[in-house]
């Protein structure tokens, strides 16, 4: 388990209501989101695209960090594409997910191995390593 030494922010939500037809709002009033079940007719997202959000927006500030300790100018229509399946297990239910990048005109070689370091400074990543299934294409 990883130990933080250092809180460098807290994001507090109240949710409600679940799924179906639920609300949760940040503790800053910045963020409002109506909840709707994958496929089911509403006008709310799922936790799923939340995450999948997340990640992605994550991970191109991981891969920022990353660009600039490897001396790596970065793409400006550099992009992630994150793909979140929610599915059942054994007796429960489970996520995988793909993070699909797009860094247009970088040698394919130096893209490799920013991505690979980019996942292992992303903390979405560190949270999920070992726990889900997880692909990071270089696309």
């Amino acid at each position: 388990m990883t130990e933080i030494e250092k809180v460098l922010y807290t994001a507090k939500t109240h949710t409600s209501g679940g799924r179906e037809g639920g609300v949760s709002r940040s503790s800053d009033g910045r963020l409002v989101v109506k909840f709707t079940s994958p496929g089911a007719p509403g006008n709310g997202t799922n936790p799923e695209q939340l995450f999948a959000a997340g990640w992605s927006a994550c991970f191109i500030s991981a891969m920022k960090i990353a660009a600039g300790k490897m001396n790596v100018d970065l793409p400006a229509d550099l992009a992630i594409d994150a793909e979140v399946d929610v599915g059942t297990t054994h007796n429960a239910y489970g996520l995988a997910a793909r993070l699909n990048a797009s860094l247009p005109g970088m040698e394919r070689e130096v893209a490799q191995r920013l991505v690979e370091a980019t996942d292992q400074l992303c903390p979405y990543s560190n949270a999920t390593r070992g726990n889900i299934d997880v692909a990071i294409n270089l696309v």
